[in-house]
């Protein structure tokens, strides 16, 4: 019961989902053939359910299929062809088309494929790549629904490993800095610039708990653990001399039943009355050996209305208290979609 409730509200976060538009370039490699140049195969025309995809370009234009395992930007949950809602006269859709086509067709295609394990408040994302102007004009109306981790602004940021058996806890490495986005949480960025949040460390709730615990026993834990996981990462820093607090991220119950068990323990400013407040700098001990990343990295897109985003959870360091609660029913989750352009 427990895991068909997180499949319906997967489901319905994910028809609440905003939507970025990618124009997206031809890929795949050319060749001649009888002395008649061929067009080249963008690798995203042929993919499958289970593919991964990859690119460097901002058009996409080298995009290429690669091993699931290695770095890549979108995974294939499938493959719909919309063609009976969209005839040979209709235009190409616009953004907000876009989205609505993606929530009609690609959400449960994306959770089928998931096995219905699907983090609402996770790293994961759904959106489809579809066949761009050109190839809609001349009848094509294939899509490619799939999975990848994007940024408050639309951006997306390289993914390891298949969905299907990673983590979606929504955490990073320790040593990223989470930038500013008005007065919310933004994507990673040097720590030298602006920013809202420090990682310091991940714990892992469900070595304290086999069952969901309330947001209180997560605060309980999380407290002892990020005082003690900053402390170390510092080398005993005084945070509120700095003006800085620990504070740390919950899970909620829909996390929790697909798997979701890692929360990021991290050190902000002291908030304003009207959002999170930025810095500049790192708290890492400089005496410290050389940080390493997990594999795969852990580094992940932070969505404004999720965990990460959420209000502060002070720890006993801090400068003043504040409270929190875990993500509601009502925060979205991004979708994007990219266009795939044959190739000239």
């Amino acid at each position: 019961m427990v895991m068909v409730g997180a499949f319906v509200g997967a489901l319905a976060l994910l028809a609440l989902s905003t939507f970025t538009s990618w124009p997206v370039g031809g890929g795949g490699g050319g060749g001649v053939l009888g002395g008649l140049a061929e067009e080249p195969v963008n690798p995203a025309y042929d993919s499958q359910a289970g593919d991964c995809l990859d690119w460097q370009r901002s058009d996409l234009s080298d995009i290429t299929k690669v091993d699931c395992a290695a770095q890549h930007r979108f995974e294939v949950s499938g493959v719909v062809d919309i063609g009976s809602a969209f005839g040979p006269q209709a235009p190409f859709p616009g953004d907000e088309q876009w989205q609505q086509i993606s929530q009609q067709h690609c959400t449960q295609v994306s959770l089928d494929y998931l096995g219905g394990k699907f983090d609402p408040f996770g790293k994961y994302t759904v959106g489809p790549l579809n066949p761009g102007e050109r190839r809609w004009s001349e009848g094509q109306r294939t899509l490619r629904c799939g999975l990848q981790v994007a940024g408050p602004a639309g951006g997306l940021f390289p993914s390891f490993g298949s969905a299907r058996t990673q983590d979606q806890s929504d955490v990073y490495d320790p040593g990223v800095c989470l930038g500013i986005n008005g007065k919310s949480v933004g994507d990673p960025v040097d720590c030298a610039q602006p920013h809202t949040f420090e990682i310091v460390g991940v714990v892992n709730l469900g070595q304290a708990s086999q069952e969901f615990p309330s947001p209180e026993r997560q605060d309980e834990v999380m407290a002892g653990e990020c005082d003690r996981i900053a402390a170390e990462y510092s080398g005993g820093a005084d945070f509120g001399a700095k003006g800085l607090i620990v504070t740390w991220d919950t899970r909620a119950a829909e996390s929790w039943a697909v798997g979701s068990k890692l929360a990021n323990c991290k050190v902000g400013a002291v908030p304003a009355a009207d959002g999170l407040t930025a810095w500049n700098g790192s708290v890492r001990n400089p005496n410290a050996p050389p940080l390493t990343t997990s594999n795969p990295p852990q580094t992940t897109a932070v969505q404004q209305e999720d965990a990460t985003g959420a209000p502060l959870h002070p720890g006993s360091s801090s400068a003043e208290s504040g409270s929190s609660a875990p993500p509601s029913s009502s925060s979205v989750v991004p979708t994007t979609s990219a266009s795939v352009e044959p190739t000239e």
